[in-house]
């Protein structure tokens, strides 16, 4: 199989990236990645080529996986024979939301 190209819009610390992230390792797959919390300008990238706000998003040989979790972005690569199907389990759960955690106190507004 021929190398993709991928390039993974995530954030820093999020669930949801980190199963991204895990997948792609899982696959032993080169990829860009734009972490659009410490780098504004990857978000607006982000938002511009998939036409929506929410991450991860993974552009795969130019094409848009848009608010993608690993588990979709598996079966996206697989349905599209970009990997064939490994029984190899992830280092990370590839389906899972930031724990509560990572999102008290992350944001304070000040008026």
């Amino acid at each position: 199989m021929e190398t993709p190209q991928i390039t993974a819009y995530l954030k820093t610390h999020c669930g949801w990236s980190a199963g991204v992230r895990a997948v792609l390792a899982k696959y032993n797959l080169p990829y860009t990645e734009k972490d659009i919390i410490q780098n504004p300008a990857f978000r607006w990238e982000m938002e511009t080529k998939s036409g929506q706000p929410l991450s991860p998003c993974v552009e795969v040989n130019g094409q848009m996986v848009a608010d993608v979790s690993g588990e979709e972005l598996e079966s996206y690569l697989i349905e599209n024979k970009v990997v064939q199907p490994s029984s190899d389990e992830p280092a990370v759960p590839i389906n899972a939301p930031c724990a509560d955690e990572q999102h008290q106190g992350a944001v304070r507004l000040q008026f």
